[in-house]
């Protein structure tokens, strides 16, 4: 088994259910939150599991301090990636915070859970008391698995929505647009 044969199965997206939410910025009022999605580093671990069992491992250097730090290095298929995480505010900044985020972060580099930057950043209203957004926020049908996305017109509305934020003027970015935008025009003539 190689890399390059498990290149796609690595970066496919991950079903809805594993994908969280969390805000990432407040307005003045907090009254709206900049939302941003992630996985867990359970989810990156059962997919590596999932696509080359016993062909990866993970090693980590942990930093304690204020923040606690970590230094990653993920091996798959013998390449290895390197990156470093760092553990969030409060109860959340303990060393296996930090793992867990230098985990994530290497495995971007294979691609698992990439895709989740594509998406347009999403400012949505912000209930304080339940530490929420008021109502549950959706994935694109493009950030899907095929099993999960809509069929038809419907794909391709949702493609053009997240097109709506402006085209990207990196020739990298724009060329994921573009792949997003075929799958989508594939998805709605295999519907037809």
């Amino acid at each position: 088994m190689s890399y390059l044969k498990v290149k796609e199965q690595l970066a496919a997206p991950f079903p809805a259910r594993r994908v969280s939410w969390k805000p990432q910025a407040f307005s003045r009022d907090r009254s709206s939150a900049l939302m941003v999605a992630f996985i867990d580093a359970r989810a990156v671990m059962e997919r590596l599991d999932a696509v080359c069992p016993g062909d990866w491992a993970f090693d980590v250097k942990l930093f304690p301090g204020t923040p606690p730090t970590a230094r990653g290095r993920l091996t798959v298929l013998s390449l290895t990636r390197s990156d470093v995480g760092e553990a969030g505010e409060g109860e959340a900044g303990t060393l296996k915070a930090a793992a867990s985020d230098a985990l994530k972060r290497c495995a971007v580099h294979f691609g698992v859970g990439r895709y989740l930057y594509d998406l347009p950043a999403t400012w949505v209203p912000w209930d304080e008391a339940r530490r929420a957004p008021v109502t549950p926020l959706k994935l694109p049908d493009w950030a899907l698995p095929e099993e999960e996305r809509m069929v038809g017109a419907s794909h391709i509305l949702g493609a053009l929505d997240a097109l709506r934020s402006g085209l990207p003027r990196d020739l990298g970015q724009l060329r994921e647009v573009y792949r997003h935008v075929r799958a989508a025009l594939d998805a709605a003539e295999r519907s037809t």
